[in-house]
């Protein structure tokens, strides 16, 4: 359209000189080429949209020529001027090319129709009313067609157009050039008095121009108050509405006059990175950029800003504004504390191709920077308030508050065909990984408990941690049933070992599952009910649990039980039962178990699977222990004859292992009641056993060491491999009755048991089967060379008085094969 523009001009020249093919004045005409490159080099600014509409003073020197000059050189002095102030501004790489030529050819094409419709209408002496209305129409005419031209290449350029725009643009042009082209009349008629008026004019002109640069300087310092005064304003109301980003961006983009205003915070710990960017004509906010990031990470580094344009900054930052198509760019840094944790950048200055940012803007975005970093960090710490609120600081998932909440939301909406589920997961064996390798390891574990939840929970699940050990999830499903085969799953996945430094670790858990509406309503009550469950998981093979209300029964007997346990001690409710351990090299009685029962005065007789939980939570497990110890070490010596010395076994919970004043105790017990420690057996659990002595090898060395005797209960119940046997500080090991009570039966059941069998007699240990009830089964032990057995075969547990009379009976019969069936 350019080159077009020209052609049209150059047409019209030649029609000017057909009308008028003399000479000019020389001299006239360059001094009127030398005031249009005045008038053009010191234009005033209007911006429509992405363009520039300049606003000079060229009316001016345009009203002498038309009034001075042939028509041709009317043009050409236009022209002449033209090519002059903007080649040079191409040269200096301060305009394009294109943009240069367009806007000659648009000047001569304008200039050249007001000259053709002057020279139609004619031109009089200048104290004619006629004269100044021709001269004014010219100026006119040059106005219109030179804005029509500029409104059709923006339209070409942009796709389309905003007619409010461009008509706001011919009137804001017209104004001001009717108004420079009075002040051409008036300079004209004194000329035309005195030829020395130029002078005093100058001098006016020159003045007018200062003033008004003045004004527009204060207008402007004005207008950056009041937008500063906008701007902190929206932005404390913005952390208000959780919009301040969005708000923020774009008040910065409208204040300093850019295409694009970009907040950029790098990722810390929880936070991801935040870059958003407002771009004109956009509305939101876009996560891209025109800034280039190593500019934005100068910044951050240095904390200093950054004024990027072809007369400011750095050559390689010039470079790199460049080769992302931008001409220029401010960044600042975004401060707290005089740290520096992100930046805000403008980009691309409207106005055109002159428009630049300069110091001023720099100053304002630094001004407004100050601000805005207090305010983004005040939102990042209500945001990591919010966040520390609802999450779990260790794994970063929700907790319980958020957790329940999502649960609340969850039981609210009910969808036909579907259950809300709340399953939670209990890790094992969390309390004797921190002991044993410290809470680091432990918390190491969490994490990863954590992460493999997330991983494996279907897509819409929500995970979150409900205390220490515990973890919770709530999802939609079909029915409970889907609820416990998913929960099967999850659990499987969570089995994989873990590394924790040096070590694999074994990861296990109880999974007890709430329903709604099946388990109940409210919230509360679904995660009281699916805590219930894991408590019940953890005694089950499956290590899942869905609840019922059977569980809600015995859980409320247990918590009565816990008051009645302390009176049990006083009122004599509390018995010891022993059960025979019979040698099979000999069939003779070799020792007793002894067995602590409970007959309630309501309940009857209590199960140890409910009591023993109780005394451990109550902090009376000690007291039991030492009970039955007292008992069991008094009757030993009752039984003691010159022809029978029993041993005793007692069993013990890990939790007394902890207790470092346990052995000293249990030697008092044997020297009050005069019996050998060698006839004294402790029994601990498989597991109990292996983090023992991890956690306790002192109090295991001082038993071992006072002589008791130290027995590893229900082994094979547990995770430890056969080859920690010769780790195992004790003396015997009891086969878990599970697998003796099998293995008549199950050839698997068989292989183990004669595995231990074999093992523990390389380690030169004492095996005892457990839960002998068959004859066969009693050969079969026999046969691979198992040294005790016990078990209903043998005689149920009895009370003192019937197991002296079961003893009795054996000693009086002579029978070498005891049997005795207690009922």
């Amino acid at each position: 359209m350019s080159l077009g523009l020209a052609g049209i001009a150059t047409l019209l020249a030649l029609a000017a000189w057909q009308l008028d093919p003399g000479p000019p004045a020389w001299g006239l005409l360059a001094l009127l080429i030398v005031m249009h490159v005045g008038a053009l080099s010191l234009p005033l600014q209007l911006e429509i949209r992405r363009q520039a509409i300049l606003i000079t003073a060229g009316e001016i020197p345009f009203l002498f020529a038309l009034f001075y000059l042939p028509p041709l050189w009317v043009i050409v002095a236009r022209a002449a001027a033209g090519l002059l102030v903007h080649g040079f501004r191409w040269l200096t790489r301060r305009a394009k090319l294109l943009k240069a030529v367009f806007n000659v050819a648009n000047s001569s094409v304008g200039v050249a129709i007001a000259v053709l419709a002057t020279d139609a209408l004619g031109i009089g002496p200048i104290g004619q009313v006629s004269t100044w209305l021709t001269l004014v129409l010219a100026v006119v005419i040059y106005l219109l067609v030179t804005q029509l031209c500029l409104g059709v290449i923006i339209g070409i350029t942009e796709g389309n157009h905003n007619v409010d725009d461009l008509l706001q643009g011919i009137v804001s042009s017209l104004l001001i050039g009717l108004i420079n082209a009075i002040i051409g009349l008036v300079s004209l008629l004194s000329v035309g008095v005195n030829r020395w008026a130029v002078v005093p004019l100058a001098v006016l002109l020159f003045l007018i121009f200062a003033a008004y640069r003045g004004y527009s300087n204060l207008v402007r310092q004005r207008r950056s108050l009041a937008d500063l005064n906008e701007f902190t304003q929206s932005v404390a109301q913005a952390v208000q509405s959780n919009r301040l980003v969005d708000i923020m961006t774009h008040r910065l983009r409208e204040m300093l006059n850019a295409e694009a205003a970009t907040v950029w915070v790098p990722a810390e710990k929880r936070f991801p990175e935040l870059k958003l960017t407002a771009y004109m004509d956009v509305e939101g906010l876009l996560d891209t950029t025109p800034i280039p990031e190593q500019l934005c990470q100068t910044v951050l580094s240095t904390g200093e800003p950054l004024l990027v344009t072809p007369k400011h900054g750095d050559e390689e930052h010039r470079r790199l504004l460049a080769s992302e198509k931008v001409k220029d760019a401010i960044i600042v840094p975004l401060k707290s504390g005089g740290v520096t944790y992100g930046c805000l950048a403008v980009a691309v200055r409207l106005g055109g191709d002159l428009a630049r940012f300069g110091r001023d803007d720099l100053t304002l975005l630094e001004t407004l920077a100050a601000h805005a970093g207090v305010a983004v960090e005040n939102s990042r710490l209500v945001d990591r308030l919010r966040f520390d609120a609802y999450h779990d600081a260790l794994t970063e998932l929700p907790n319980r508050r958020r957790t329940m909440n999502v649960l609340e939301e969850s039981i609210a909406l009910t969808v036909p065909n579907e259950i809300v589920a709340i399953m939670m997961f209990d890790v094992d064996s969390m309390r004797e990984i921190n002991d044993s390798i410290g809470h680091a390891a432990g918390d190491q574990l969490i994490v990863e408990v954590g992460r493999r939840l997330r991983e494996a929970a279907p897509p819409g699940a929500h995970v979150g941690r409900i205390d220490g050990d515990e973890f919770a999830m709530v999802l939609r499903l079909p029915d409970a049933s889907a609820a416990v085969e998913l929960a099967g799953g999850i659990r499987q996945a969570l089995q994989r070992p873990c590394t924790l430094g040096t070590l694999n670790v074994d990861i296990d858990s109880a999974v007890g599952i709430a329903v709604h509406p099946d388990s109940g309503d409210v919230a509360d009550t679904l995660l009281q009910r699916a805590d219930l469950a894991t408590q019940t998981a953890k005694n089950v093979s499956s290590g899942i649990q869905l609840y019922n209300v059977g569980l809600e029964s015995g859980s409320v007997r247990r918590l009565g039980l816990a008051s009645d346990l302390r009176r049990a001690f006083d009122t004599g409710e509390l018995h010891v039962h022993y059960q025979p351990k019979i040698s099979l090299g000999g069939r003779k009685l070799v020792g007793v178990e002894c067995l602590a029962r409970w007959r309630h005065p309501t309940h009857g007789d209590v199960p140890p699977e409910d009591f023993i939980p109780v005394a451990e939570h109550t902090g009376l497990l000690g007291r039991l222990t030492e009970f039955v110890l007292r008992d069991g070490l008094s009757r030993l010596r009752e039984w003691t004859t010159d022809k029978t010395q029993l041993g005793i076994a007692v069993n013990l919970s890990p939790r007394t292992l902890a207790d470092p004043d346990f052995p000293a105790l249990v030697a008092d017990l044997l020297a009050e009641h005069e019996v050998e420690p060698s006839r004294l057996t402790l029994e601990i659990t498989e597991d109990g056993m292996v983090n023992a002595g991890g956690r306790t090898p002192q109090t295991l060395g001082q038993l071992r060491d006072t002589g008791i005797r130290l027995a590893v209960d229900d082994f094979g119940k547990g995770y430890s491999s056969l080859s920690y046997l010769r780790n195992l500080p004790a003396q015997e090991i009891k086969i878990d009755k599970s697998f003796v009570q099998g293995m008549a039966t199950d050839e698997g059941d068989l292989a183990i048991v004669r595995a231990v069998v074999d093992l523990a007699r390389r380690f030169h240990m004492d095996v005892v089967a457990e839960g002998v009830e068959s004859e066969m089964t009693l050969s079969l032990l026999t046969e691979m060379g198992c040294d005790i057995a016990q078990g209903f075969y043998f005689s149920r547990p009895l009370s003192a008085d019937r197991f002296a009379a079961w003893m009795a009976a054996q000693a009086s019969g002579g029978n070498p094969h005891p049997k005795l069936r207690a009922v």
